[in-house]
């Protein structure tokens, strides 16, 4: 079988994110008048997005005209991507990417037309040329690019790692911020790694010499105090902060860190990243609004009412559900059963929360008094989804409402959950089809896929269980051995006629492991996949069909890479 069958992109070379692709009509950014820039796997987004609080001031590389301003800097796409599992396909990395930058629909002055602010474009580099060539190719279309490269500075790293003497990286450091700079690139970040076990002194001084090399913004990981008061030259950049939550203390660091003179704080969406993860982007966001007196007038330029759209997005692109009691995004982050928390509540909701719902965009818009059943047309539904954020028509509307009709039939009543689910699960997965499964004696599965070229393959598979079945049945296909590492199903509502919502995790077993941008580090390569569906086997078997297709397409990308790098040698 070719190893495009199950690829929902036919031409995989388009596949890179932030391409020049089109924007496709499926994309939720329905406010972004054209595609972000080219940009290599290793990028991200720093976002400046609107908020009430005041004008954003006018982007300067390395200076805030307002020192009360903080930048916020998504790295989802690049520190939340390196979670084991989360490997992102670039159709949904670009998904969320727009998600990200729809939000920044502003207003100038009351009564005006709105407009889209522009993002900072980065690509992260480790200090060697090569890497910085690749990151610069990546951004240098976009109308703000960035690099940011990075080395580590602690004796254990220098040691046991590079191999280096610390005069080493100095030259090193100096050297390539230089480079970025003599390329064209006017905006440079630079890491010093594992900054928080590094001497003192010697931060101070590599950090005052890529000061002086053109750095723009230096990322301190924790808290920055007395780095900006002992760093000759700091004055001239912006200090910004990135924090791991190892112990579970990111937000609380990051925000050390902006009393202590970051201006930039650098956060994921869910705090999704390696390891225990980074500081939480809608932790970090509204912390510094609600308790904005105390954190001495800082303010950022985030709309917040698009913190649980970004959530859900990310959740179901990346396959990392946040527990239910995670800060802000938890599904019982507003819940209440207590006795008396829910009296309190019903007198005045201030008594138990002081995050109003709605701040965040957590509502459920059933203004019009529409109640979507079996009966539901396609505008009622379509009026629904816009809600949620969500801009579709033609086919993939058709094939929405198809779905949520076949729902509709078996359930009294579609909830916005149901409908959500659906949503994600048919506009991002493959199509696939389960004919049959029974338990009788054996377990018989029977599946249908149609792959990129529309050509179907059926096969038919006897397990241990429904699932075992169908999922032989999906490898007989496909012919591309793998191991299931991880999987698990979740109820999107209460009752027997839930939709299920299933994850699963694999891991092909010829694949090459891949290299974390940030340490250097090999790991094991793996891939997450999605699915729904009121029927359990079908569910499970778009998820498996999801992360196999992921595996197929890391495999043509890497395949196209291999017989390019061949060619320019041998020219």
């Amino acid at each position: 079988m070719a190893p495009s069958l199950l690829c929902p992109n036919p031409n995989p070379k388009l596949s890179l994110p932030f391409s020049w692709r089109p924007c496709p009509p499926r994309s939720r950014a329905a406010f972004f008048p054209r595609p972000f820039p080219g940009q290599s796997s290793s990028g991200y987004l720093a976002g400046h997005i609107k908020c009430s609080l005041g004008s954003r001031p006018e982007y300067i590389p390395n200076r805030i005209p307002d020192q009360n301003y903080v930048r916020i800097f998504d790295t989802t796409l690049r520190d939340g991507e390196q979670s084991p599992g989360a490997t992102m396909t670039s159709a949904e990395k670009l998904a969320v990417a727009r998600q990200l930058s729809s939000s920044e629909l502003t207003l100038s002055r009351p009564g005006s037309l709105p407009h889209r602010h522009i993002p900072v474009i980065c690509g992260l580099s480790r200090c060697n040329k090569k890497d910085i060539d690749a990151a610069w190719e990546a951004v240098k279309h976009a109308q703000k690019p960035r690099i940011h490269t990075f080395i580590a500075t602690s004796d254990v790293h220098l040691q046991f790692k590079l191999r280096k003497t610390r005069e080493e990286v100095v030259n090193l450091a100096r050297e390539m911020v230089a480079y970025a700079r003599s390329l064209g690139c006017q905006d440079v970040e630079f890491s010093p790694e594992d900054a928080g076990r590094s001497d003192r002194v010697f931060l101070y001084h590599i950090l005052e010499e890529v000061i002086k090399a053109g750095a723009t913004t230096l990322n301190i990981p924790d808290t920055v105090g007395d780095i900006k008061a002992n760093t000759p030259g700091i004055e001239n950049v912006i200090i910004s902060t990135h924090c791991q939550n190892d112990l579970g203390l990111a937000t609380a660091n990051t925000l050390a860190g902006a009393q202590g003179g970051a201006r930039q704080l650098e956060v994921t969406v869910n705090g999704i990243g390696e390891r225990a993860g980074n500081a939480s982007l809608e932790e970090v966001v509204m912390a510094i609004k609600m308790r904005r007196e105390l954190l001495g007038g800082l303010y950022t330029g985030i709309n917040t009412k698009h913190i649980v759209m970004s959530s859900k997005m990310v959740q179901e692109h990346s396959g990392l559900h946040v527990q239910p009691h995670k800060a802000i995004v938890g599904a019982n982050a507003f819940a209440h059963e207590s006795g008396i928390h829910q009296d309190g509540m019903l007198k005045f909701k201030g008594t138990y929360e002081i995050i109003s719902p709605e701040d965040i965009g957590l509502t459920r818009s059933n203004e019009s008094g529409i109640v979507l059943g079996k009966l539901s047309g396609r505008h009622a539904l379509r009026s629904r989804l816009l809600e949620f954020g969500y801009d579709i028509n033609g086919k993939e509307l058709d094939d929405v409402f198809k779905r949520f009709k076949e729902v509709a039939e078996k359930k009294k009543h579609v909830s916005d959950d149901d409908i959500e689910a659906l949503i994600n699960d048919e506009i991002f997965q493959p199509q696939v089809v389960l004919v049959t499964c029974g338990t009788l004696g054996l377990s018989t599965a029977t599946v249908k896929l149609i792959g990129a070229d529309g050509e179907e393959k059926i096969a038919c598979c006897v397990g241990t269980g429904p699932v075992d079945a169908a999922y032989k049945a999906v490898d007989t296909i496909v012919k591309v051995p793998v191991t299931l590492l991880e999987y698990s199903m979740n109820a999107v509502t209460e009752g027997i006629d839930a939709i299920a919502s299933t994850r699963v995790v694999i891991g092909g077993e010829h694949e090459r492991s891949s290299m974390l941008a940030a340490t250097g580090e090999k790991v094991r390569r793996t891939f997450s996949g999605t699915g729904a569906g009121m029927d359990i086997v079908v569910s499970s078997v778009r998820a498996y069909v999801s992360a196999l297709n992921k595996v197929l397409g890391f495999r043509i990308l890497s395949s196209d890479k291999s017989s390019a790098g061949k060619s320019r040698e041998s020219s």
